[in-house]
């Protein structure tokens, strides 16, 4: 099938190149995708070679699939042309994630409610997956009323911009910032930019996605901070219960759940950290402890690499359900 990749030179981008190559996606024809500046760019993708395109160039190509990782301006320009030539949209910025009429999934929790009709379908935000991930088999059980999650996020959530950034501090190089601030030896309360109500818009797309996916009726406080980590992104995690809950039966519950690995033995220092998440899918859990402040409360601590399970990964495995499912058809194009 024909997939285009749009933002196919960016970060992310380049994660979802090397995802599809690892899933061995059936690709009869790559279609990169990336701003005017980059066409005619070379792309490597398996043993051939293709030239990045603009957007009007892979509307007319007329992809099955197309994988947006670009930003939202463009993605609410550009992602409804693509859909109207029959195109499936997997969506990886904010734009669609909140419309009342676009899908926001994670597969292995709400992929059964695709259908064809979703051409735009949302890919939600990357602390939000690795956080519903572990909330949605909890709340099956226990029934969740009230989570606060505090998050440890990687810069390569704001991209290489932010990368060089810390790679310049730690060399002592001037260069552009991508921060207000130094993030080199510091942590910065400031994820995306603030609204009127105090908060980030990273910290309401916490507060509002796994309400959507899971349970309106979940209420979600979030507090999102820069930490100088490349790895991914760590969230610290108080979840209240409707029920009381046996710890032993929480850690089964969680190492039973796909995509999931625990990583839970204090006798052995064992926990998730961001440097061993890196380059891996599953969502790592561990430091599982029950609240002794209040009942039916659990603390735990979340790691996943944010840049796979957090967006590329997540995209890719909505495209192979599509096909499960036989939405989208697999055939070779003359």
């Amino acid at each position: 099938m024909r997939v285009a990749v749009v933002g196919a030179t960016g970060m992310v981008g380049n994660v979802m190149l090397a995802v599809l190559r690892e899933q061995n996606f059936p690709i009869t024809e790559l279609i990169p995708v990336a701003s005017e500046k980059s066409v005619g760019t070379a792309i490597e993708f398996g043993s051939q070679t293709y030239k990045v395109v603009g957007l009007a160039t892979a509307v007319a190509m007329k992809p099955d699939v197309a994988i947006f990782s670009a930003g939202g301006e463009t993605s609410l320009e550009w992602a409804p042309k693509f859909a109207e030539v029959g195109t499936f949209v997997i969506d990886n910025s904010s734009a669609w994630r909140m419309d009342p009429t676009k899908r926001l999934i994670v597969p292995e929790i709400n992929g059964d409610i695709l259908t064809a009709d979703d051409k735009i379908i949302a890919n939600p935000n990357c602390s939000t997956i690795q956080l519903v991930l572990t909330l949605a088999p909890l709340h099956k059980k226990y029934g969740i009323k009230r989570v606060i999650v505090s998050t440890y996020q990687s810069i390569t959530g704001t991209g290489v911009k932010a990368v060089q950034q810390m790679e310049n501090e730690r060399a002592g190089i001037s260069g552009e910032m991508a921060y207000h601030y130094p993030i080199d030896k510091n942590c910065i309360p400031h994820c995306d930019t603030f609204l009127e109500n105090g908060y980030t818009k990273e910290e309401m797309k916490l507060m509002n996605e796994p309400k959507k996916i899971l349970d309106p009726a979940i209420q979600v406080t979030a507090t999102a901070v820069r930490v100088p980590v490349v790895g991914g992104h760590s969230e610290a995690v108080n979840i209240e219960f409707e029920n009381d809950f046996d710890i032993n039966e929480v850690r089964k519950i969680l190492h039973e759940t796909s995509g999931i690995t625990l990583k839970d033995d204090p006798t052995t220092n064992t926990y998730p950290m961001a440097k061993y998440a890196e380059g891996k899918d599953d969502v790592f859990v561990g430091r599982i402890r029950r609240d002794e402040s209040q009942a039916n409360t659990l603390n735990l601590w979340i790691v996943a690499d944010n840049l796979r399970k957090g967006a590329a990964t997540n995209a890719v495995q909505i495209a192979q359900l599509l096909i499960k499912k036989g939405i989208l058809k697999v055939e070779t194009h003359a």
